[in-house]
């Protein structure tokens, strides 16, 4: 595995929260995607959520990453 230059705290922190952020507009995408019937929208949004739940995940692990190496 390549070695990567690791984010600060912060900058995770503020990922984070922009990642959870666009949550709503997925969740919102998701509702209309139904509401319509509209297929296409929906599989594209299902992907986008998918997208996210990965992003948080990797955000976490990063976040363990750096609590171990501080402490």
């Amino acid at each position: 595995m390549s070695k990567k230059k690791q984010k600060s705290k912060a900058s995770m922190y503020l990922s984070l929260g922009t990642t959870l952020f666009g949550t709503f507009s997925v969740a919102r995408r998701l509702r209309e995607a139904r509401s319509e019937g509209d297929r296409l929208q929906l599989a594209d949004a299902v992907v986008s959520a998918a997208a996210i739940v990965t992003s948080v995940a990797l955000l976490a692990r990063e976040l363990r990453r750096l609590a171990e190496d501080e402490g």
